[in-house]
């Protein structure tokens, strides 16, 4: 994993770091989430091979329900046989289930006809011709939305034609993208990234709490001057060192000279200027 923040040793990280810290979890939060997506994906396979097995184990369950309801349906056929001839219990029995049937059926019909038709027809035309209206004034075609019209099919058959382009495109795409894109990581490759950089966002969220914090960043500048007025004082005793023993003295003790010097020289200066000015 690359672009490690790493604060200056021995002190504070300073606010000018801030950025970069910005930079690098707007990269490393992306990265997360992505593969986060991955690791659900694989979860949500594993679940879905399991769901597969119970869902083996459920129709095992329903083909011995129905074994146990033939059973039953054996058991009556032989309770009224005691009573009568067996064909003539078996045939009482299947009367009785197809009466059950058939009551069923008609019930189911009744209701169904009464919900006819499912969507309405009238209002969803009227949505179409308004739109139509709308998006092509005059020049719209109301025959289009007549099923039994030649413009209708037309428009249903061009509206195929683009959308198996587009599927084709899209499928096109999706190709290129993985024949592109490296060979998927594993799971235990995605848990490994996922907590390495858990870890480097934890980092990075710490050093954000550090570079935004006041005390933090007044303690940074009182060291970083410090460090400056330390590093003053001994470039002062440094050229201290360097001078000539008793020079001070012999400057103090003869001042009346060098500013004698000093004013003659001013003089001197100013008198060249002006003939030069001449």
């Amino acid at each position: 994993m690359s672009g490690r923040h790493r604060g200056t040793p021995g002190m504070g990280p300073g606010i000018g770091a801030l950025p970069r810290t910005l930079k690098l979890a707007g990269r490393l939060v992306p990265r997360q989430i992505n593969d986060e997506v991955r690791l659900a994906k694989l979860e949500l396979k594993d679940k879905g091979v399991k769901l597969g097995v119970a869902g083996a184990f459920v129709g095992v369950a329903l083909v011995f329900a129905l074994l146990l309801v033939i059973a039953l349906v054996v058991a009556a056929i032989l309770g009224l046989a005691t009573v009568m001839p067996g064909w003539l219990a078996a045939l009482v029995v299947s009367a009785g289930f197809l009466l059950l049937i058939a009551i069923g059926g008609l019930v189911a019909l009744t209701e169904f006809k009464k919900a006819q038709p499912l969507l309405p027809a009238e209002t969803i035309r009227g949505l179409k011709h308004d739109l139509g209206v709308l998006t092509e004034g005059s020049d719209f075609d109301a025959s289009i939305l007549d099923p039994d019209s030649e413009a209708y099919k037309a428009a249903k058959a061009a509206k195929e034609e683009a959308k198996r382009k587009a599927k084709e495109e899209a499928a096109a795409k999706e190709e290129a993208r993985h024949r592109d894109e490296p060979p998927a990581p594993d799971k235990d490759e995605l848990l490994r990234r996922l907590q390495q950089r858990r870890e480097h966002l934890a980092g990075v969220r710490d050093q954000l709490g550090s570079e935004l914090d006041f005390k933090t960043q007044g303690k940074f500048f009182q060291d970083l001057a410090q460090e400056k007025l330390d590093d003053g004082r001994k470039l002062a005793g440094d050229l201290g060192n360097r001078l000539p023993d008793g020079l001070p003295e012999r400057v103090a003790g003869r001042w009346k000279e060098i500013v004698a010097f000093l004013a003659s020289a001013a003089v001197l200066a100013v008198g060249l200027r002006r003939l030069f000015r001449k």
